[in-house]
């Protein structure tokens, strides 16, 4: 499956926001209270769609990508932090593989860092599973601020 990102637009942030995710996932589900955050600009949410132009992802990079509590010491030039996120009834398909590496290409043309990192709940092994097979290592667990949720963080070089 070929993948195209764009800037985010209001009827991708309303698609997104009526996703819903099953247990255990259902912390990613988003609602209508996260369409603003999803359309600022500064926050740097990109849709993620397919070959006919249908919106199956989206992504975001910076602050957005980062989850309270977990160690963000370096410069965005340095290490670009990115969130995903793939339609519900995609996950676990096979497309994940895909979906990440054409997100990382255009961060890596975006942006330019030298280093990626993402942050995943730790019971999310699917997604772990998935970064790790880009070549992504575990380099840091943590409590999420507020609610504990365990977390663990992956990076890899950008040229991998």
């Amino acid at each position: 499956m070929k993948f195209n990102i764009k800037p985010l637009v209001q009827q991708d942030a309303s698609s997104i926001a009526a996703w819903q995710y099953e247990s255990p996932y259902t912390v990613y589900s988003l609602s209508e209270v996260d369409i603003p955050g999803l359309l600022d600009p500064a926050n740097r949410y990109f849709a993620v769609q397919n070959e006919s132009g249908r919106t199956i992802g989206y992504c975001c990079f910076g602050q957005e990508g980062k989850v309270p509590g977990g160690l963000y010491d370096d410069t965005e030039s340095q290490v670009l932090d990115v969130g995903v996120g793939m339609h519900p009834a995609l996950v676990g398909r096979g497309f994940g593989g895909d979906f990440v590496k054409s997100i990382l290409r255009f961060a890596a043309d975006e942006y330019q860092p030298v280093r990626f990192r993402v942050s995943i709940a730790e019971f999310n092994k699917r997604s772990q599973k998935t970064f790790m097979n880009l070549g992504f290592i575990n380099t840091f667990s943590f409590d999420r601020d507020g609610d504990c949720m365990r977390f663990v963080q992956l990076e890899r070089e950008v040229g991998l």
